[in-house]
């Protein structure tokens, strides 16, 4: 499989339950209505003030997004459909509603499991 982790953050302005809101309720259904749905894909929020967190005021951000596909064909083809034309005008214009976007980033991930 082929996974991409993104590291985002939700602008200053708005609270963890709007933009957990927003995200879920708004964000993810624009993606899903402009290109097929990945093998996986999944937010892993952030649970800011918990005690196990270790420096979570460096972390920089409040989701990481987990996009897996079958290989990195696959993947292009669907950042493609996301993020060109039309639909990339779309898609950043509602990011811009609920992301802080110069503190995106992103990486490819290789995993390795010792335990299921």
């Amino acid at each position: 499989m082929f996974t991409v982790f993104g590291y985002l953050s939700k602008r200053e302005d708005l609270s963890v339950e709007a933009f957990m809101d927003y995200y879920e309720n708004h964000h993810v259904p624009l993606i899903l209505s402009l290109a097929p749905t990945p093998q996986v894909y999944k937010r892993h929020y952030v649970q800011h003030a918990d005690e196990v967190n270790l420096h979570e005021d460096v972390l920089g951000f409040d989701v990481v997004t987990e996009l897996g596909f079958p290989d990195r064909a696959g993947f292009l083809d669907w950042i493609s459909a996301v993020s060109a034309g039309p639909a990339g005008d779309q898609v950043a214009a509602d990011e811009a509603r609920f992301l802080d976007r110069s503190r995106t980033r992103s990486c490819v991930i290789s995993d390795r499991v010792t335990a299921a």
